[in-house]
């Protein structure tokens, strides 16, 4: 049975109105656990390699033959999450040095005031490491749960764009990933824009063509970023985005491949860039096998039997239920976001440690906002509402009082 299309969303200019202030504040309360979290963390080895790694890539690639940094060269591991954690601690050194100038000979820095000197004489200067590392990433979060929010009110109106909000901010498996340097949140950024960036792509093929290269553009940056952060997560990003285009842009599917080449091509180019344009550490994308997989149910059951999570599996179980059951709830914009959960949840990477699981979460709360929202226009509603509003505040509730475990 073909699933009914959902309208091309109406353009509009963003406005600073009550919705819109509401999911501000949704989102300082998730940066306010954030910055708890970091505030009460020590800084670990791991964070050392990525700034160290990190800021080698900006500053000064180790010159041994084969080898990006004294990292390696990333095969299994993106160069994306290494950037992302040494660009604040270079641009901090860069400050200092600038400052250097200022002072007396004897007192500078570099010998000379020589900006060609070693790229860790002013590594002692530095302040507000942990921030400087952590803050970045944080960024993303807040970007990734903005870029959910704008999405789920877009097709399921206020209630749901809230409800999916909310349920991202009180997430405990998303503030753990926020406040520590890694590729997973980068990753999971990445394939949530790449998916519905291409759905963006195929409802502007409805239109006028000089409305396509904006959206296509931005494709491309999104499915280059993702490349960046993890290879297999833009190889599903770019599968997915191919059989989604194809189903949404009727009458101009022989324009899909093509569209998708050439940001193929244009996030290769993204790609390379993050490896300097250096040849040979850049095959090792192709050759180290970083996008292996395979299926297993275990890394999601472990997220299901998390109680931290309880609340989440419950809207969850009530979504499914209602997908199935009611024929008005079984649309695009729900089935799409279902499909991803169903795709990610069971896979399980075997050259390098990653979390699958985790991309999926984003899309698991646009279906939760998705289906309750159809419910709430039903007679059901108050029940319903009732219902959406213990399943926040006992998230909320969940997620605060174990702010500190996640320090750890």
């Amino acid at each position: 049975m073909k699933l009914p299309l959902i309208p091309a969303p109406p353009r509009i200019k963003f406005r600073l109105n009550l919705p819109q202030r509401l999911a501000g504040l949704l989102l300082l309360v998730f940066l306010a656990e954030c910055l708890w979290v970091i505030g009460h963390q020590q800084t670990t080895s791991a964070d050392y390699r990525y700034a160290r790694c990190g800021r080698e890539m900006w500053e000064r690639p180790l010159p041994l033959a084969g080898y990006f940094t004294t990292c390696g060269n990333l095969n299994g591991d993106g160069t994306f999450a290494y950037r992302v954690a040494g660009l604040p601690l270079t641009v901090q050194r860069l400050v200092l040095l600038g400052t250097d100038k200022l002072r007396k000979p004897e007192n500078r820095l570099y010998v000379n005031g020589s900006l060609n000197g070693s790229t860790w004489e002013a590594r002692h200067e530095l302040t507000s490491v942990r921030y400087l590392l952590h803050l970045p990433f944080v960024f993303f979060a807040l970007w990734l749960g903005a870029g959910l929010w704008w999405v789920a009110r877009r097709l399921f109106g206020n209630e749901g764009g809230f409800l999916a909000l909310g349920l991202y901010c009180f997430c405990p498996a998303i503030v753990r990933y926020a406040v520590a340097p890694n590729n997973e949140m980068l990753a999971m950024w990445g394939l949530y824009g790449v998916v519905y960036t291409g759905m963006g792509v195929a409802h502007a093929m409805a239109g006028p063509r000089r409305r396509w290269r904006p959206r296509i553009l931005l494709l491309t940056l999104a499915l280059g970023l993702t490349a960046a952060a993890h290879t297999l997560a833009a190889i599903l990003g770019f599968v997915v985005s191919f059989f989604f285009m194809f189903y949404l842009a009727e009458r101009k599917r022989s324009a899909v491949m093509q569209i998708l080449v050439n940001a193929g091509v244009g996030s290769l180019v993204i790609l390379f860039a993050f490896y300097a344009f250096r040849l040979q550490p850049f095959s090792y994308v192709f050759t180290g096998g970083g996008a292996r997989m395979w299926f297993s149910l275990e890394p999601a059951l472990g997220f299901a039997k998390d109680l931290l999570n309880g609340p989440i599996l419950v809207a969850a179980a009530v979504s499914l239920l209602v997908y199935l059951a009611a024929k008005r709830s079984r649309y695009f914009g729900n089935t799409a976001p279902l499909l991803m959960v169903l795709l990610l949840a069971p896979i399980v990477t075997t050259q390098n440690v990653t979390q699958p699981w985790l991309w999926a979460l984003p899309f698991l709360f646009t279906f939760i906002g998705g289906v309750f929202a159809d419910v709430l226009e039903t007679k059901h509603r108050k029940l319903f509402l009732a219902l959406t509003g213990m399943i926040l505040v006992a998230q909320a509730s969940v997620c605060v009082a174990t702010l500190s475990l996640l320090a750890r």
